[in-house]
């Protein structure tokens, strides 16, 4: 099988440089496996501590939900109190930090996922990460909206759900896609999007809102950007039609995931956008969300970020453009 050589791609949004060695997907593998079959879950189980009526692991009963509910995280990684100043100076440095979490559950049917959700219960949940942005972003400088999905992403529940992380600073990510953006030529993903719609090898789904891309640095191996096609920021600024269509290819990425290697698909995933911060200079953004899921091979084998990776910089065997063209077959 011919493959390209082994090269070098730039993250745009980020700086960083990803190493790309196609010819390493024809290596053995005799490293980790394991199964990943799952039990059929039932749509409520009383041990759950996120589903209608149970009791939560803080001592708190959740009501008897049956759409989307929200709560303050019982263990917050993030607190809204005012803490004592750090006193300046000295070799090491630190700096307080200030803010709140919450938990979204998605459903209260505990067998639910995004992905095997209709487009209206998606939508509902869509509305939730918009309400948030705009209620947690008057306070707070960033809010960081995300999901880990599955216990190989090191999610505490099966139960469908995700979390929001509001602070009091810019985190150091969105920081570097803040600068990388400001720096560029017009809107960078304005720009992103018009070279993937010319190349078209990389896109995975779109519509007239959206569009989904294995990107051109992708880092995992099936790593999704979502980015809207329309000028907008933050999530609270989607049109009712975006928030519509997005709905809908979120429905269309996350059911080929699972049909990739036949398995409930782990990822994280979280949306990016202008940090609340910034206020109305921001201009240079445009509203994405990130998916990295892990897995690599099939169902059982994963993505590692060791070694090379870890000490040295990013690095992927398989192409961005062959994981698209996989992913698309199965829309």
């Amino acid at each position: 099988m011919s493959l390209d050589p082994p090269h070098r791609r730039k993250n745009l949004l980020t700086g960083e440089w990803v190493l790309v060695s196609p010819q390493r997907m024809n290596r053995p593998w005799q490293g980790e496996r394991k199964s990943t079959a799952a039990a059929a879950r039932a749509s409520h189980d009383p041990d759950c501590y996120l589903c209608p009526g149970n009791l939560r692991s803080g001592g708190q009963h959740n009501p008897a939900y049956d759409a989307v509910f929200t709560f303050a995280n019982d263990f917050p990684a993030l607190e809204a109190r005012e803490t004592s100043p750090v006193e300046p100076g000295g070799f090491f440095q630190e700096m307080p930090a200030r803010g709140e979490a919450r938990v979204i559950c998605y459903s209260p049917d505990h067998s639910a996922t995004l992905a095997g959700m209709e487009d209206p219960q998606r939508r509902a949940v869509i509305e939730e990460w918009c309400r948030l942005s705009a209620e947690l972003g008057a306070r707070w400088d960033h809010v960081q909206i995300f999901e880990n999905k599955g216990a190989m992403m090191g999610a505490s529940s099966p139960h469908p759900h995700g979390q929001v992380w509001a602070s009091d600073y810019v985190p150091t990510l969105v920081e570097r896609e803040d600068a990388c953006q400001r720096k560029a030529d017009g809107s960078l993903l304005a720009n992103v999007i018009a070279a993937e719609d010319e190349a078209s090898e990389r896109i995975v789904a779109s519509n007239a809102h959206w569009q989904a891309v294995v990107p051109h640095w992708a880092a995992w191996p099936f790593e999704v950007l979502l980015i809207a096609r329309d000028d907008v920021r933050r999530l609270e600024e989607l049109t009712y039609d975006a928030r519509d269509a997005l709905a809908a290819i979120l429905g269309r990425v996350l059911t080929a995931y699972d049909r990739l290697f036949l398995t409930d698909f782990p990822y994280s995933m979280g949306w990016h956008g202008a940090p609340h911060a910034l206020g109305e200079d921001c201009a240079h953004w445009r509203l994405h969300a990130h998916f990295y899921p892990p897995l690599l091979r099939s169902a059982e084998i994963r993505k590692h970020m060791v070694g090379f990776e870890l000490l040295a910089e990013t690095q992927r065997d398989l192409t961005p453009e062959a994981a698209a063209e996989r992913l698309r077959r199965l829309m």
